[in-house]
């Protein structure tokens, strides 16, 4: 395990005032190096560039480029803006993925690797570092955690990689209590593993985000529109068909898990999901796809309409065409949904929740933090952050700005990668590093 100290509150330094500025057109692509605390961007779809290549072309240039792992430097520690202060929550967890806030303020982790699900008493943010109880172990990479019903639960869903299960729960439980119920089998693994898990707005439903079995569906069979068309009937518009069948979707079912459905289509992969306080608008996190170009195609933060479709695998942030589906889907042009906000491209978004929180500045009430795991697929390094995307009456303005950094080292080597990510019941934000095994908590003075 990796020693990170104990002693990590601390203020940064005034931010520069060029932090401030809105960074557009090609100036809005950059590397990870070149982040800081403040930084904002606002990434438009008429900025995008062409596609360089396409997935099954022969001469483009390979970016497996993963990074290199390392024990950060003596008194290297996160990044955060002027006012807030950061500080070890836990450590000595394994890949910690994601976070989430019991009504009564436990908070609940997935250790996917480990196959477990942790919780840490309410109480114990008072006394860090903090010291965790094993819920639940013996699961399949668990993902996903959300209480049901969400105001007074009965029930803790988990998502695994192959199912979802739910396990008998009420408020105050730090271990199991009865066996685990399948309520959806038989979800298929192939490549995309994490399942996200979200209460309905109406409070009588759940959803489950499933991402695809591919980067673009190179494999998919032709089939005649006349069968297109059937299929899509019962499994959504876009929707794609053989090992892809029922992925790249958010599906929606009854808490029994009866009447499961797809509720959205060509999300080539929605790692995180939350739900937006006030207006009850699903949102999701997007990975976009790889292999057709360093800025392309963009990730995402979007609202999630039941029956939208947001193109994968034969479009991309809008009506842009992937190169290696040239001509396939015309009929898909004029009903998409270009998402909300645009995010550089290979960044791995993973997690996103609301600050509802009322002890951060008022400014950040009811806008995004989302989480940045980092690339491994271009030449020059994005991601490894945590941003925060503007909200402005409900709506979001496309903009989002550096909040947590300092996590790439250089080009080679960085020391932590953000994964999970949920706001506390002091109003705190929590985010966990699946790399090193830790949680970290942001206050503000």
């Amino acid at each position: 395990m990796m020693r990170i100290s104990i002693l990590l509150a601390f203020l940064l330094l005034p931010l520069p005032a060029q932090a401030q500025e809105v960074l557009t057109g090609e100036a809005a692509f950059g590397s990870a190096e070149n982040d800081a605390v403040g930084m904002r961007r606002h990434i438009t779809p008429d900025a995008l560039p062409p596609p360089s290549h396409h997935e099954n072309d022969s001469e483009a240039p390979d970016f497996d480029n993963a990074p290199t792992l390392v024990s950060p430097p003596e008194g290297t520690l996160p990044k955060v803006p002027e006012g807030f202060k950061i500080e070890v929550f836990a450590t000595g967890l394994t890949q910690p993925r994601v976070l989430e806030v019991a009504p009564n303020g436990d908070i609940f982790v997935a250790e996917s690797e480990a196959g477990r699900i942790s919780v840490f008493a309410a109480e114990a943010i008072r006394n860090l570092p903090a010291q965790p109880d094993i819920f639940v172990k013996g699961l399949n990479r668990p993902f996903g955690i959300v209480f049901f019903p969400p105001d007074n639960p009965e029930f803790i869903y988990v998502a695994e990689t192959n199912q979802v299960v739910r396990f008998p729960y009420k408020p105050g439980d730090r271990a199991v209590t009865g066996k685990a119920e399948v309520i959806i089998p038989n979800i298929p693994t192939e490549r995309h593993w994490t399942r996200d898990l979200a209460v309905a707005p109406d409070g009588q439903h759940l959803f489950v985000s499933i991402g695809s079995a591919s980067n673009v569906a190179g494999a998919m069979p032709d089939r005649p529109p006349e069968e297109i068309s059937a299929f899509e009937k019962s499994h959504g518009v876009g929707a794609a068909w053989g090992e892809e069948e029922n992925r790249a979707v958010v599906r929606i079912f009854d808490p029994d898990g009866k009447n499961v459905r797809n509720f959205a289509t060509g999300l080539r992969n929605c790692s995180g999901m939350a739900v937006q306080p006030g207006t009850g608008t699903l949102w999701c996190t997007g990975n976009e796809r790889d292999h057709i170009g360093p800025n392309l195609a963009p990730d995402y933060l979007t609202t999630v309409e039941d029956g939208s479709f947001y193109g994968w695998p034969w479009y991309y942030t809008g009506a842009n065409e992937d190169p290696a589906h040239p001509g396939e889907r015309p009929d898909l042009a004029q009903k998409l949904k270009t998402p909300d906000v645009l995010l550089q491209a290979h960044s791995s978004t993973m997690q996103l929740v609301f600050y509802e929180g009322t002890s951060f500045p008022d400014e950040y009430r009811g806008n995004i933090f989302a989480t940045m795991r980092g690339s491994w697929n271009r030449e020059y390094r994005t991601g490894y952050k945590v941003v925060r995307a503007h909200v402005e009456n409900g709506k979001a303005t496309g903009v989002y700005e550096d909040f947590m950094t300092g996590f790439a080292l250089d080009q080679e080597n960085v020391w932590a990668r953000p994964t999970g990510i949920a706001v506390a019941q002091d109003g705190s934000l929590l985010v966990s590093d699946d790399a090193t095994g830790t949680i970290f908590r942001v206050s503000h003075e």
